[in-house]
């Protein structure tokens, strides 16, 4: 899958539970185009050849005296409750056991995706991301984040750092795409 259309990207949406679950992610699937990687194999991160990476700006208002509470908000309504509030991890890595959705509230970094690297910094804030298992979840230059990391509630998100076994590889691909809302 190298080119994915907007009616297809939706079907993604709705199936992470995500799109018309709440008012603010309705808007957002109307409102700005998304940037939709597809990244294939580089050097020892597998990525995802099935499934695209989902990137949407201006999500959110991530305004006010605590701008992560609105992310957390929407991955409680959607049932992939939010596991962690901190930046991002400043080393390449990957998940081979969950899919992850990143709700950056505020702060700005020099984002890159696996083989996809940004030279100049840029502002996060009311940035999300959905990660299917095997891409590249950091790797960037974070100046100042402030993240809210949610996952399916039966996946237990680990750490990879080097390239996956092929045992993990067949299991990355088996993953199941959570496609309830609750």
């Amino acid at each position: 899958m190298t080119d994915i259309h907007r009616r297809h990207f939706n079907a993604l949406l709705a199936g992470l539970g995500l799109a018309g679950a709440t008012p603010a992610l309705a808007e957002m699937a109307s409102a700005e185009a998304p940037e939709i990687p597809q990244l294939g194999p580089n050097g020892w991160m597998p990525n995802n050849a099935r499934l695209p990476v989902l990137l949407y700006r201006g999500v959110v208002n991530a305004t006010g005296n605590d701008p992560a509470s609105a992310y957390e908000a929407i991955f409680r309504r959607t049932s992939w409750p939010a596991q962690w509030r901190n930046g991002v991890y400043p080393f390449h890595h990957y998940h081979s056991t969950a899919h992850e959705v990143l709700g950056f509230a505020g702060g700005t970094a020099r984002p890159c995706l696996a083989d996809r690297t940004a030279t100049k910094s840029k502002s996060m804030q009311a940035t999300s991301l959905y990660c299917p298992p095997g891409p590249d979840t950091a790797g960037s230059k974070p100046v100042r984040l402030l993240v809210v990391g949610a996952y399916p509630p039966d996946q237990t998100w680990d750490i990879c750092r080097e390239a996956p076994t092929p045992e993990m590889s067949a299991h990355m691909v088996q993953l199941p795409f959570h496609h309830q809302i609750r």
